[in-house]
C-alpha cells in the first residue's frame, strides 16, 4: 500500500504517558491471513480518519483462545486467555474492539471468570457510534448507493450475541439496497468456520455448508455479499468460488464497504 497507515502500540503509548481510547484487538486472521489483513487495514483507515486514539498490542497480543476452546482443549484456552489477561491488565486496558467476532464472545462473555473486566465492541458496533456521533462522515454519493447487498449474520456476533442491528444500519447509512436471505437474524445459517470447524475438512455429506449459505445469498441477486467476519469471509468466498460467481459477486467486510466509501 502506497499511503501509510498510522498504528501505535499500548508499548509506545505508555512509553509517552498517554492511555488511547481504544484497543483494536486485531485477533490471529486479521494478524495472519493475506485476505483479512485488507480488513484491518480498512479499519484502521476508518480509525485513522475519525482521529480516534487506539493502539494494538502488536507482537503482544496472541490468540484469545477461542479455537483451543471449541476444539476442546480448555487447559490451552485457559493458558492463552491468562497470558492475554496479563498484558490486557498491566496496560489498564478498560475498551477493546475487534473486527472479529470469534475475539469479541470470547473477551467479552469469556474473559471476565478469568479476571479480564473489559468493554468490548465488535468494530460495526464501534463504526456505527462514529457516524451517529458525527465523528465519521460517509458519503451521500458513494459508488455502492442504490447497490443490492445482502448481509449474512456471522453466528459469535448474531445468535451468540443478539447484535444484528449495528451492522445492518451502517449498510444503510450507504444507502445500498439491503436484500435480506430467507434465513437470517436469529434463524442466519452458519458459514461453516465456526467452532474450530475453520481448521479441518469438513465430514461428509450431501453438501458443505458453506455453499448452502452461498446458495441462499445468491438467491438475493446481490452482488456483493457483507459481512463482519474474517472466517465468514473467508467461507462466503469459497462458496462463491465453488459456484463459479466470482465475475459477479464480490464478499467485503462493511468495514472495507465503510472504508471505500470515505474514499480514506
Amino acid at each position: 500500500m502506497s499511503e501509510t497507515l498510522k498504528v501505535p502500540t499500548m508499548a509506545e503509548c505508555m512509553a509517552e504517558g498517554r492511555k488511547p481510547e481504544i484497543l483494536f484487538w486485531v485477533g490471529s486472521a486479521g494478524s495472519y491471513d493475506d485476505r483479512a489483513k485488507k480488513i484491518t487495514k480498512a479499519f484502521v483507515k476508518i480509525l485513522n480518519k475519525a482521529n480516534v486514539d487506539f493502539a494494538v498490542l502488536g507482537t503482544e497480543e496472541s490468540c484469545t483462545g477461542d479455537v483451543a476452546k471449541r476444539a476442546g482443549n480448555e487447559f490451552l484456552f485457559q493458558m492463552q486467555a491468562v497470558s492475554n489477561i496479563e498484558v490486557l491488565n498491566a496496560y489498564e486496558v478498560k475498551n477493546i474492539v475487534t473486527a472479529c467476532p470469534h475475539s469479541y464472545n470470547t473477551l467479552k462473555n469469556e474473559y471476565p471468570e478469568l479476571g479480564g473486566h473489559y468493554q468490548v465492541q465488535h468494530h460495526t458496533q464501534f463504526i456505527n457510534e462514529l457516524i451517529k456521533t458525527g465523528r465519521l462522515k460517509v458519503k451521500g454519493d458513494n459508488a455502492l448507493k442504490g447497490k443490492r447487498i445482502t448481509f449474512h449474520d456471522p453466528c459469535y456476533l448474531g445468535r451468540a450475541n443478539n447484535v444484528y442491528e449495528a451492522p445492518r444500519e451502517l449498510l444503510k447509512t450507504l444507502g445500498v439496497q439491503l436484500v435480506e436471505m430467507k434465513r437470517n437474524k436469529q434463524t442466519a445459517l452458519c458459514c461453516g468456520a465456526g467452532g474450530a470447524q475453520m481448521f479441518k475438512e469438513p465430514e461428509k455429506g450431501d453438501k458443505d455448508v458453506n455453499v448452502l449459505r452461498t446458495e441462499d445469498a445468491l438467491e438475493t441477486k446481490s452482488g456483493i455479499i457483507a459481512t463482519g467476519c474474517p472466517y465468514c469471509n473467508t467461507m462466503m468466498t469459497d462458496g462463491v468460488k465453488a459456484k463459479e460467481k466470482e465475475a459477479e459477486i464480490t464478499v467485503m467486510d462493511i468495514a472495507e464497504l465503510i472504508a471505500n466509501a470515505q474514499d480514506v
